[in-house]
């Protein structure tokens, strides 16, 4: 099995299926496995879930880095009577268990100050961008893969976050006022004195953001008081 095999196993899609595809099967996934939505009274559910979600994670950033979709799609054969085969795939020797995840990051453009107010930033790929004091203020950020970004000091004012990858991103003094984070995952990232002061992270009286390993040191929380 290759590697883009595997991966559109895991998201539970044919070979060579679309980015939008990609992106409407993670989207569908992490909806169904977030530990947000499952009971918190269930340390084996909510482990399954964790290890679900980093799944689903991995293959749409790795389907977006390899370009998968560019593939050439197998064509069907006939037999000597004029019956239709199946499309033949050609199997790769390589072993059924995950590929290990590379750790080379591709170039991205530093992008630090950058005036993006307002900016359609809907499913775009930002993982391990430099937006230091970025202005994404009104910005929709919706179901962006924003892993490890660099927002510190960015000002997210009343932006859309939601369902957003946030893992391990960077928002030390980040303005995130108002900002809809419903969905989002904020997993190991650092918030130290950011401002949350009335983001939207509840649903009726329900958590629906995850912050797992989130560090929190100084910020001001969406109801103004300040985490210490």
């Amino acid at each position: 099995m290759t590697n883009c095999e595997y991966y559109y196993q895991v998201l539970g899609l044919e070979v060579g299926a679309s980015l939008e595809e990609v992106n409407q099967a993670y989207r569908d996934l992490a909806f169904i496995w977030h530990p947000d939505r499952l009971p918190m009274d269930n340390p084996r559910l909510q482990e399954k879930a964790a290890i679900k979600l980093k799944e689903i994670n991995q293959a749409r950033d790795q389907l977006r880095l390899l370009n998968c979709s560019t593939l050439p799609t197998p064509k069907a054969s006939t037999t000597p009577n004029g019956d239709r085969r199946p499309p033949q795939t050609v199997t790769h020797r390589e072993p059924t268990h995950p590929p290990r995840e590379s750790h080379k990051r591709p170039y991205y453009q530093d992008l630090t100050g950058a005036d993006l107010r307002g900016a359609d930033l809907k499913e775009k790929d930002l993982s391990g961008r430099k937006l230091i004091q970025a202005d994404l203020s009104h910005a929709d950020l919706s179901d962006a893969f924003l892993h490890q970004i660099n927002l510190e000091q960015a000002n997210l004012f009343q932006a859309n976050l939601f369902r957003a990858n946030l893992l391990e991103a960077n928002l030390r003094f980040a303005n995130l006022q108002e900002a809809n984070l419903i969905g989002a995952d904020l997993s190991g990232a650092d918030l130290s004195q950011a401002n949350l002061r009335g983001a939207k992270i509840l649903v009726g009286k329900r958590m629906m953001v995850k912050l797992t390993g989130v560090i929190l040191a100084g910020a001001i929380l969406p109801d103004g008081t300040i985490h210490h």
